[in-house]
């Protein structure tokens, strides 16, 4: 999710070649009901994670990312090799 438009979220799919679309929240609700920002003036989220399953159940949520390991992090919580922290 970023607080970008849809098209600069789409050109930016595009560059890195995505084969998902990504969440636009230019009005912030969504940040603002994850804590990814404090206000709707925000300029950009917070890097944090919400791992979500079925039913919409928080599975975990990673209140600091280090974006070279995360990757692997969340895969082994999908995996239920991780607790939630």
């Amino acid at each position: 999710m970023s607080f970008d438009t849809v098209a600069k979220n789409a050109a930016f799919a595009k560059k890195f070649d995505f084969n998902f679309p990504l969440l636009c929240d230019t009005e912030r609700t969504i940040g603002l009901a994850y804590g990814a920002c404090d206000s709707r003036d925000a300029a950009t989220a917070r890097r944090i994670t919400y791992v979500i399953g079925p039913g919409g159940r928080i599975l975990a949520a990673y209140s600091k990312v280090a974006p070279a390991e995360h990757p692997a992090e969340v895969l082994r919580t999908l995996q239920g090799q991780s607790a939630v922290r």
